[in-house]
């Protein structure tokens, strides 16, 4: 690791110099580029420094200690042991900042969830997802934009597509994917008998133009009379809006704004998010595995959360993390389950003996 440390060393040194070059800084677009590189190897040349530091203190107190005696002894050996101690420490620090960083970290979030199994009960359990995580991407202060729903007879969701910017939407919220599952009384059951029902949670990170590149030949585009609320206009104009895209077969459609070209414009959002993902996908065995285990059946055996009323809880059986504060989980209070993910994450990251920074 200390070898690799150093040649991280070198390579920010270099891009110091960069940074003060002056054709660099008359070029926006490697500007960019390398300060973003620059920002990423800073808290690795930090520890790493303060490490290299310690290191030599250690090495200067033993040195000292062959000619000590008495108090100046005392003190050399307890400025080793202090400093070995911290070295220790500094180490397990390197070791977590050298493991390889999320390629769409800083992204935003394009977030899907669908009523799955469980009819009318499902559709009601997807819009308390929907609220749960726009309750903490409040907490977070990231900012939510509803892209398109569709409601269902009772006030919940068939389907919700939104939007979640934030610097690091992608870090917490990639942990979400998958079959959610509820156990309660539904408002819909007169005998009181608790039932299982499923909503499923799909995350994908937003993709520009740089990241997707679509020809406009390869889309079908229609529009259509919007159907439901969306105001006075909704269903006299042909404001709704179809995509196809016809190499892939996504099709996207938008119907919530009352202009075409905003509904145009969050279609082209969400499939060049889907054509993204599906493009990692294919290049990635790994991700396609993930993808499934992210979306699956929707089925009740299919799960990567459950969310049981009757005992407070709230389990992510991925990692057999429990928590028994189910109503402050739903309302928003999610970072405790995500940090244990995470925590996970790093863990088996660091038992694979971990990676070079990318």
């Amino acid at each position: 690791m200390l070898e690799r440390l150093r040649l991280v060393n070198d390579e920010f040194e270099i891009l110091e110099r960069q940074l003060s070059d002056p054709e660099v800084l008359a070029d926006p677009s490697q500007l960019r580029t390398l300060s973003k590189r620059y920002a990423e190897l800073g808290p690795v040349i930090e520890s790493y420094r303060r490490h290299q530091n310690r290191q030599g203190d250690a090495d200067a107190a033993r040195e000292m200690l062959d000619g000590a005696s008495g108090d100046e002894r005392e003190l050399l050996v307890a400025e080793i042991e202090e400093a070995t101690a911290e070295i220790a420490d500094l180490e397990n620090e390197l070791r977590e900042l050298m493991l390889p960083s999320d390629p769409h970290d800083g992204k935003n979030v394009i977030v899907e969830i669908r009523g799955a199994e469980g009819g009318e009960e499902a559709n009601l359990f997807a819009r308390d997802l929907y609220e749960m995580y726009s309750a903490y991407a409040s907490g977070c202060r990231w900012k939510v934009t509803l892209l398109s729903t569709s409601l269902s007879d009772m006030g919940g969701f068939n389907d919700v597509t939104f939007e979640v910017r934030g610097d690091t939407a992608w870090r917490n919220l990639k942990f979400e994917g998958g079959p959610h599952r509820v156990q309660r009384v539904p408002v819909t059951e007169s005998q009181g008998r608790i039932h299982t029902s499923s909503a499923t949670v799909t995350v994908m990170p937003e993709a520009d133009e740089i990241d997707v590149q679509i020809d406009d030949r390869d889309l079908e585009i229609d529009v259509f009379r919007a159907s439901g609320p969306g105001g006075q206009s909704v269903n006299t104009t042909d404001s709704a809006v179809r995509i196809t895209h016809r190499p892939t077969g996504v099709v996207v459609s938008m119907q919530d704004e009352r202009s075409q070209l905003q509904n145009k414009a969050r279609a082209m959002l969400v499939l060049r998010a889907r054509l993204f993902e599906l493009a990692e996908r294919e290049r990635n065995e790994e991700l396609s595995a993930e993808r499934r285990s992210q979306v699956g059946g929707g089925g009740r055996s299919e799960k990567i959360r459950t969310y049981n009323y009757k005992e407070n809880r709230v389990t992510d059986h991925r990692i057999g993390f429990t928590v028994y504060r189910l109503a402050a989980v739903l309302a928003g209070d999610l970072q405790v389950v995500i940090d244990a993910l995470a925590a996970d994450q790093r863990a088996r990251q660091l038992a694979e003996g971990g990676a070079e920074t990318s």
